[in-house]
């Protein structure tokens, strides 16, 4: 039954293209759950079947692995044409340049139809080794729409070519810079906020609380969608969830010996944004993490840091969802709520109104 179940996935998969994922949607739920397999519980939740189900899918990719660099960012491609879909048009898409930690930096505005004065800063996840403007290009112009803010996503310099910490560095140049030229962006300043997933919601952090330290001006608001933001410890979601769930443990591994070969600097808060002593008065924080994503227990445990210092805070743990969620834009159900969950975060504080 396995053998031909796989049979049938790979034949969906025979052009990895952004609506290669469209056969096995347009199935009904029940079909659906019978070719993800036994629901998978642990640690008192359930994955959500749609994902489940990619996962079977994405066992089943060419070329699965981190054997080298320009493989894992290779893969990365191809996975992002799997689960983007169809990338949803915006009114307009301009690509510029902004200021880095050492130099210019490319970057992409989304200006979408009905769009108020805010503006989501947002940095890419991928481990700081892998992901480009167009790996999440879908996933910006989803939520530019769903949010009605624009979005610039930042093309910041990636390991191992640059070690950290440059990208924690061309993440705050890159945030002052928006903040500077907020009305040559169309935006008004005190509605500039700071975003990004895995990777990027550590920058995010670390935007966060260097602005502070720096007197800088600070965002608005700070989006960490299942950031990682401790390069140190490990909590118990990295032994539940570091296998079959996406991002796994050698992955974990992989990525942190990229970014920083030099293990004595992995405590520094431009690091791992969780060893920062006082988090008073950072920005305030909308926190999504998932049910399955080894990343859980350190993203909930920097939100309940950050709700002790006094900074405004929303945890939301997904129950059902691994890491990745926010960019698989294929699925409908419980990601598609998830994902606007987090657009109606960014929508009430930049968007108000």
């Amino acid at each position: 039954m396995d053998q031909r179940v796989d049979s049938l996935l790979r034949s969906a998969l025979s052009a990895v293209q952004g609506n290669a994922l469209k056969p096995l949607t347009a199935l009904p739920p029940a079909v659906r759950r019978r070719l993800s397999g036994a629901p998978i519980q642990i640690d008192g939740n359930v994955l959500d079947p749609d994902l489940q189900l990619l996962l079977r899918v994405e066992k089943l990719l060419p070329g699965r692995g981190k054997h080298s660099v320009e493989t894992a960012r290779a893969n990365l491609v191809s996975l992002s044409r799997l689960v983007s879909g169809h990338p949803r048009e915006v009114q307009r898409v301009t690509e510029l340049t902004v200021r880095g930690g050492d130099g210019q930096l490319g970057a992409r505005l989304y200006v979408p139809r009905t769009a108020g004065r805010g503006l989501l800063v947002f940095f890419h996840g991928g481990g700081w080794v892998v992901g480009d403007l167009d790996s999440h290009d879908a996933y910006c112009r989803d939520l530019a729409n769903e949010a009605g803010v624009r979005i610039l996503s930042v093309d910041y310099r990636l390991a191992p070519e640059a070690e950290a910490p440059v990208a924690a560095e061309d993440a705050i140049a890159a945030f002052s810079w928006a903040v500077e030229h907020a009305e040559d962006l169309g935006v008004d300043p005190s509605l500039v906020g700071v975003g990004g997933d895995s990777a990027g919601g550590n920058l995010s952090a670390v935007v966060a609380q260097q602005c502070v330290l720096r007197g800088l001006p600070a965002p608005a608001l700070q989006v960490l969608i299942y950031p990682a933001v401790d390069l140190v410890g490990r909590r118990p979601s990295r032994d539940l969830f570091g296998e079959g769930f996406f991002l796994t443990e050698e992955d974990i591994n992989w990525y942190r010996d990229h970014y920083t070969p030099n293990p004595s600097v992995r405590s520094d808060p431009l690091i791992s944004p969780i060893f920062t002593e006082d988090l008073s008065g950072v920005a305030p924080a909308y926190v999504v993490t998932g049910g399955f994503d080894p990343l859980r227990d350190e993203g909930n445990e920097y939100a309940e840091r950050l709700a002790k210092a006094g900074v405004p805070v929303e945890l939301v743990c997904e129950p059902g969802m691994m890491h990745g969620f926010a960019s698989i834009l294929a699925l409908g159900g419980e990601t598609r709520a998830a994902q606007l969950r987090i657009a109606t975060a960014v929508k009430n504080t930049l968007n108000p109104g």
